[in-house]
């Protein structure tokens, strides 16, 4: 399986899965097991492993069983000293275990239940190495000791006693580099975590290499992982505590390289930021907001996403307590042909499992209002070990005999059919179970008994084999074709992100979670209780047991309503009225204007600049005496109209390369500028409080608005609606009509709206629709407004200073804003949740994007082209000799015009 790493089938019998759950494999010999055969002595060659619970013994003769002694059940261990025999040969010591129970596994080297047999028994072994003898019989005689303490927590303490001081009396042997001139950076002991096991070590991690040693040299001397080759490390909760590190080598992967826990966060951290350090180059860290706006933008599937998520959740395939979670999307399991074109072939993925049938959740609330605090709706959680190997008992056999004693379940409670599983997890009164990633995945061999296990015959006689497969699937590979293109689908994708909401987002818990059915038991949430704060260490091991063998609610990742995904516009589905996209529901008059998502990527494709190639300077020209302010072009191009803080409007003949009028409206400021629709005509907003209008054709100024109390800091147009921002805290929209009686074709302005801010307004942008209005001001705070009700739909504090520039997307789906505190924000609109957060290195000033990209000017006078989607910078280029501060970018994204406080403006090309 990708993800659950089973042992290879080889001849390599032993596996740490032979040990009970939380036992330590220390040391091995080669040694025989002596018995005596009718007088006559027989030695079986083999290795002797000393367990901290139990005593194994692996024949080399792979017909022969496998032996487990526990040490609990064993009434004597001695040491037989060596003796004469009658012709005076030496005969070599020997270990006498005097045992009442013994346990036979993998006999015939098959992998089935165990075999345990009672009584008293004596069994002998003598060691290769004679002189190793008396040492290793000390060595079980205290751990004999630990296991027969009467308290689990005295025999827990007794043998972790042990295993420090054996990784305290060893260290990483550094004859392992890989190369001489490696530098060692810190060294600590660990244990590396699989699948229900823990193998204690030492990691060591140098300038160019992590490595990790196990204390006993199984499965190989040494693990080494080339740092280069990292591409994703996350710290992880392991048992409850901040321990854990896991390392992935791979971007599109569940399953990791490698998964170490640590015995002191301090060493996990410091590991954690020098590969973080280290690999600053060569990787991103992604937070789930920036993959959400990945897969919003549908640059990520459905699988990959719910990936990721479970990666970000602490959720591991190392870890069958977090293992990753995936949800039940087919609800049809009868149907010879599957119809994904009706919605009720899927399954609400707004509902938890235990809330999808009706009646069996009325019984359970009825059972939920009369129970005491702390109430829960569900006993059992939809993720847990047990689960886990469920469903994949035909691949991990092993697993499933180490979890379960050395047994199977109960045949007839077997994986048996899809369709059954299915329906037991609707009416069952304690099954809410949902998915894992391999129904996902390309790997059938869980659905089918390719070992030829023997796992029980049911209560009708038949014996356990293939899961029985639903009538409109062919054959296991095409249950998993057709599986995985249903979680792609239209309706999937539409839905998806309510699961989300469930699983990993807002409604997992508090009024919400009680609000959606969704409330497990109080023991399976994140924060729930300090085991460590627990006294007696019975009960701290109890409570532990049984929080990591009930099941583990994931890391909440978000704290608001996750927004929709977008998705193309098919009417060949059948679908309720609810699957409307996150703009019609802001905004109705803005559905003709919405693009559909094969739209965007065209739209995307034009002004991809990452891949277009590079931004090249035509000319620059200093025009202004201080710092430019804004940026307006004709439509044919030829004039260029910029203000500035030295008060005035300038046109510059692109054709002349040259400036040509010059016209100042007051002794203060102008902040911004720009082109109405008649395209005579220009728009400068003053620090005077003013709006001033110039005409084209006249060469002079022909209206003035006097609108607000302070300074106009920006404005914005459509449709003969001017919106003026302002730091008197308002946003003024004004229906501008063109008096044509008049020979001077005067403007008369009339206030339709003001809209209120709690601060000053720096910054104002329309959606491309004119239904949506951004603002963003002094304190921070973004605000989203309807322009035909002027009301508030969305207000989002996302900033920590000043907002100097804020957009929407081409699409209207997102904003982006940039301000005082270096940060760039992607908000979605439909949620006014915050899905990307970028921290440049210094102060951004203004930028345009396309939904994906920024390019965007910066506080030293560089261009930064920012990846949005990766949160990398892809591109620096030189610029002004001081902050950019206005740019502006023509429909075809073939040109670029910026300004900045070097008073220059500069042109430059785009080149394919």
């Amino acid at each position: 399986m990708a993800s659950l790493k089973t042992q290879e089938r080889t001849k390599e019998r032993f596996s740490l899965l032979l040990l009970d759950l939380e036992e330590f494999y220390f040391e091995e010999h080669i040694a025989y097991h002596v018995t005596n055969i009718s007088k006559n002595e027989r030695k079986s060659r083999g290795s002797f492993k000393v367990c901290s619970r139990s005593i194994i013994f692996d024949p080399e003769d792979l017909t022969e069983p496998i032996l487990k002694i526990p040490l609990r059940d064993c009434k004597k261990i001695e040491f037989v000293q060596k003796e004469n025999n009658p012709f005076n040969e030496p005969r070599p010591s020997a270990i006498s275990v005097s045992c009442g129970q013994v346990i036979y596994i993998k006999e015939s080297n098959v992998i089935s239940p165990y075999r345990n047999e009672r009584g008293l028994k004596k069994i002998n072994f003598q060691l290769e190495v004679w002189t190793k003898t008396e040492d290793v019989v000390q060595t079980l005689l205290q751990l004999h000791r630990a296991s027969c303490l009467d308290k689990l927590g005295d025999q827990t303490a007794m043998i972790a006693a042990n295993l420090q001081s054996r990784l305290a009396r060893s260290s990483f042997d550094k004859n392992c580099f890989q190369n001489v001139t490696e530098k060692p950076h810190m060294e600590c002991e660990v244990e590396m975590v699989t699948p229900l096991v823990s193998n204690p070590g030492h990691v060591c991690i140098t300038d160019e290499n992590l490595y990790f040693q196990p204390l006993n040299g199984f499965p190989k001397h040494v693990i080494q992982i080339k740092l280069h080759r990292i591409r994703r490390i996350y710290k992880r909760r392991h048992c409850l505590r901040p321990l854990g590190l896991e390392v992935f080598c791979t971007e599109n992967d569940f399953c990791s390289d490698i998964y170490l826990k640590f015995y002191l966060t301090a060493d996990r951290d410091e590991m954690y930021y020098y590969i973080a350090t280290f690999l600053e180059n060569h990787m991103t860290e992604h937070t789930a907001e920036s993959y959400m706006l990945q897969w919003q933008r549908g640059h990520l599937s459905n699988y990959q996403y719910l990936l990721h998520l479970n990666n970000l959740a602490d959720r591991s395939c190392n870890d069958l307590s977090q293992y990753p979670i995936f949800p039940w999307v087919i609800a049809d399991y009868t149907s010879s042909q599957l119809d994904m074109k009706n919605a009720a072939t899927f399954r609400d993925l707004s509902k938890p499992v235990g809330a999808l049938n009706k009646e069996r959740l009325d019984r359970l609330l009825a059972r939920y209002r009369g129970m005491p605090e702390p109430r829960f709706m569900y006993g059992s959680h939809y993720s847990s070990p047990g689960y886990v190997l469920f469903y994949l008992a035909r691949v991990a056999p092993e697993h499933m005999l180490c979890l379960q004693n050395g047994r199977y379940d109960h045949a007839d409670r077997m994986f048996n059919s899809i369709g059954e599983t299915w329906r037991n997890c609707l009416e069952g009164a304690t099954d809410f179970k949902e998915l894992i990633p391999e129904f996902y995945g390309d790997d059938c061999s869980f659905l089918e008994n390719k070992l030829s296990l023997d796992l029980g015959r049911k209560q009708n006689g038949s014996l356990v084999g293939d899961v029985a497969l639903p009538s409109w699937a062919s054959d296991a590979g095409d249950f998993l074709q057709k599986h995985r293109t249903a979680l792609e689908s239209q309706y999937v994708s539409e839905n998806l992100h309510e699961w989300i909401d469930l699983v990993f987002g807002f409604r997992q818990r508090g009024s919400e979670a009680v609000a959606a059915h969704n409330v497990f038991h109080p023991l399976t949430y994140e924060g729930c209780i300090d085991c460590d704060s627990i006294q007696d260490p019975d009960e701290r091991i109890a409570m532990l047991t049984q929080i990591l063998e009930f099941g583990q609610t994931p890391t909440q990742l978000f704290s608001s309503p996750h927004p929709q995904r977008i998705t193309p516009r098919f009417h060949n589905i059948t679908r309720s009225s609810s699957l409307t996209s996150p703009v019609s529901e802001l905004s109705p008059s803005s559905q003709s204007e919405d693009s559909s998502f094969e739209d965007l990527t065209e739209e995307s494709r034009k002004m991809a600049w990452t891949s277009m190639g590079t931004l090249t300077q035509v000319s620059s020209h200093k025009i202004h005496k201080e710092a430019v302010t804004g940026i307006a072009v004709t439509r044919d191009g030829a004039a260029i109209f910029s203000t500035s803080q030295d008060s005035s409007l300038k046109m510059f003949s692109k054709e002349l390369k040259e400036f040509q009028r010059s016209m100042s409206f007051s002794n203060m400021a102008l902040s911004s500028c720009l082109m109405l629709a008649d395209g005579k005509t220009v728009a400068c907003s003053s620090w005077d409080n003013n709006v001033y209008f110039y005409s084209i054709p006249y060469g002079r100024r022909q209206d003035t608005l006097m609108g607000h109390d302070d300074a106009v800091s920006e404005m914005c147009w459509y449709d003969d609606r001017l919106y003026t921002a302002s730091w008197d805290s308002t946003v003024k929209v004004w229906q501008c009509v063109c008096d044509s009686s008049s020979s001077n074709k005067r403007y008369q302005f009339e206030l339709l709206a003001e809209l209120e801010h709690d601060t000053g307004v720096n910054a104002a942008g329309l959606n491309p629709a004119g239904t949506l209005l951004v603002t963003g001001c002094k304190d921070g705070a973004v605000t989203i407004w309807d322009t035909s009700s002027y009301e508030t739909l969305q207000q989002i504090h996302c900033h920590s200073g000043t907002i100097h520039h804020a957009a929407f997307s081409p699409d209207s789906r997102h904003i982006l804003s940039i301000g005082a505190d270096s940060c760039m924000k992607v908000i979605d609109v439909q949620t006014g949740m915050v899905i990307s957060s970028v921290k440049a290195e210094e102060e951004q000033r203004c930028f345009c994007w396309d939904g994906n990209s920024v390019l965007c000017g910066g506080q030293s006078g560089d261009l930064l082209l920012w990846d949005l989607l990766s949160n990398t910078v892809t591109k620096r280029i030189a610029a002004h000799s001081g902050a950019v501060t206005t740019m502006w970018m023509n429909d075809l994204c073939s040109t670029v015009i910026t300004g900045g406080e070097d008073r220059q403006m500069i042109f430059w090309k785009l080149q394919s």
